[in-house]
């Protein structure tokens, strides 16, 4: 898991595996993915909560970038509030935005990162407040594909041949 926090986070389109970096080479390969996320809290829903399945072997990571009140919304505190684990795995919540429409409609959260199970709740005002980011997803496999391995094994072959043995020098005769 420490691998897979040092790399960056690639997007859907550009996903890759990594096989090694920088000629060190990685226990395993890597998959990078990273998900638009959004949802909505109102007088309606209250509350919503973003977890994934605890099968997942992946690595998960919500990443919100911002949140906004969006239209129908009152002059009126909107609180939203995080609800998440700490480190010691302890349940906290955390007011994470104060919006009112004619003060400040929008707050950006530049990449706040939080891990699954997250709940946003509305505490005061009736909304409606978008929240918005991007469920990133980090996947360690132990598969190695055979095309994969035969790459491995035709590059050792062509350095094999590229080595010649080396000879031990041959002494000249003609100096005293």
């Amino acid at each position: 898991a420490g691998t897979a926090a040092a790399l960056a986070f690639l997007s859907q389109e550009s996903r890759t595996r990594a096989g090694g970096v920088g000629g060190l080479r990685v226990p395993a390969p890597v998959t990078m993915d990273s998900f638009f996320f959004g949802c909505e809290l109102s007088g309606h829903t209250r509350s919503f909560t973003f977890k994934v399945e605890e099968e997942d072997d992946a690595e998960h990571v919500l990443a919100l970038t911002m949140l906004c009140l969006t239209e129908g919304a009152k002059d009126e505190c909107n609180v939203v509030e995080v609800v998440a684990r700490n480190h010691d795995h302890q349940e906290i919540a955390v007011p994470v935005a104060n919006l009112k429409l004619s003060c400040q409609p929008m707050l950006s959260l530049d990449d706040f990162q939080l891990q699954p199970p997250v709940t946003f709740r509305l505490k005061s005002g009736s909304g409606p407040v978008r929240i918005t980011g991007r469920h990133q997803i980090v996947t360690m496999s132990n598969d190695v594909s055979e095309e994969e391995s035969e790459e491995e094994e035709e590059d050792s072959d062509e350095e094999e041949a590229e080595l010649c043995p080396i000879l031990p020098a041959k002494k000249q005769g003609g100096r005293p």
